[in-house]
């Protein structure tokens, strides 16, 4: 008898413990997939983000731009080549693909609901604008063109006009039309949006489209000697 009780009490026990197992491991999975479930939000990015971070690429052609002002000011030396394939980048990721997303999927939303419509319409003809000086830009981004006295300044007067345009054209659209555009539609439209940006992005520049423009911008930047951001620290 006083075996059998035994027996039964380390059964018991042992149940026990399998019992008290199977929560710890349930819980270790419950918690692994939350943390999964984090990663996963974290990685995700709002269209606002997306479009913001593309400016950020813009910003740096924007000063790319800016080196070269500054060398043909200087009568300095100036290689065509990452001018010209900081022109491309505009054409094929800011003009084709970002101002696409914004003409396609946001200024639309925004006359529909009668919201920012005297924006808008500025925003739109900017868009036209910088395309008709990136045309410029290419046009006369070459060799000869650097050397000629006046196609020199006509290539100028292009690259001072597009950064002209483009640091307040941007700044509007981060600080008014971005958030803005969050209010006109719902938590679910916003969210798939997103997605469809991603989509597209994919699409053109494959995966990691954007990190792939950080890149490249870099590369021009280091092509041109202005990569090195500690550069521009102020000496005081």
């Amino acid at each position: 008898m006083v075996d059998q009780l035994k027996t039964r009490r380390q059964f018991v026990n042992l149940a026990g413990a399998s019992a008290a197992g199977i929560v710890i491991a349930e819980a270790g999975v419950a918690v692994a997939g939350d943390e999964k479930g984090k990663e996963k939000q974290d990685e995700e990015v709002s269209p606002a983000e997306d479009l913001m971070r593309e400016h950020g690429v813009l910003k740096r052609i924007l000063l790319v731009y800016g080196e070269a002002i500054r060398r043909l000011d200087g009568n300095q030396e100036l290689p065509p080549d990452p001018i010209l394939d900081a022109a491309k980048m505009v054409r094929s990721f800011v003009e084709d693909y970002h101002e696409k997303l914004e003409e396609d999927f946001l200024f639309p939303r925004f006359r529909k609901s009668n919201t920012l419509m005297d924006l808008v319409e500025t925003l739109s003809t900017q868009h036209q604008g910088g395309r008709k000086l990136t045309d410029i830009t290419m046009r006369l981004t070459t060799l000869r063109s650097i050397r000629d006295g006046d196609e020199k300044r006509k290539l100028r007067d292009s690259l001072a006009q597009f950064i002209r345009m483009y640091n307040p054209h941007e700044a509007r659209e981060d600080t008014v039309l971005f958030p803005a555009f969050r209010k006109i539609v719902s938590k679910s439209e916003y969210d798939a949006l997103g997605e469809d940006f991603e989509k597209k992005e994919h699409e053109l520049f494959g995966e990691e489209g954007f990190e792939k423009m950080v890149d490249h911008v870099a590369g021009i930047e280091r092509a041109l000697g202005i990569y090195d951001l500690a550069q521009f620290t102020p000496r005081v």
